[in-house]
């Protein structure tokens, strides 16, 4: 297990919530189910854990019960390669979620989530502060992330 995971708590949703996921990302798997024996927190036989991996991201999903919410606090923020990626991961991840501004959307479950071009971190923190201005300010006007024009805004065009 790697020294740092994610740790997601539903009341009752993990195994539809992590179907969800694993069908949503490529190279995704189920690793290992915990189920409730007599006397735990959920019925016999029902889910309690599920270890799974996000395209090599190892994530816990736990069914705790109606005391545990998400946030906007925190997110899974997603590093895509193209636009390709980015449309798939939106659109899948947005059924039934609302989608927010900046490339963040929550998900169905309550899970936050933000899509982003890989390229967006290296503009934002670029050491030109008006490249990084320009991209921060075009990002900040977008609902999901759109690579062309954020391109042209990070170089002035």
């Amino acid at each position: 297990m790697p020294k740092i995971t994610p740790h997601l708590c539903f009341d009752h949703q993990a195994e539809e919530a992590v179907g969800f996921y694993v069908s949503a990302f490529r190279h995704s798997a189920v690793l290992n189910v915990t189920r409730y024996g007599d006397g735990g927190m959920g019925p016999p036989g029902s889910v309690r854990t599920i270890r799974f991996h996000l395209n090599g991201q190892e994530i816990i999903a736990v069914n705790g019960g109606p005391s545990f919410r998400f946030g906007d606090g925190l997110s899974l923020y997603v590093s895509c390669e193209n636009q390709e990626e980015i449309d798939e991961l939106w659109d899948k991840l947005s059924e039934g979620g609302t989608r927010e501004t900046c490339g963040w959307l929550k998900d169905k479950f309550g899970v936050y989530w933000q899509i982003a071009p890989r390229i967006a971190w290296e503009m934002v923190n670029d050491p030109d502060p008006d490249k990084s201005r320009r991209a921060m300010e075009a990002i900040d006007r977008m609902t999901k992330i759109e690579i062309d024009p954020l391109v042209r805004a990070y170089n002035g065009l």
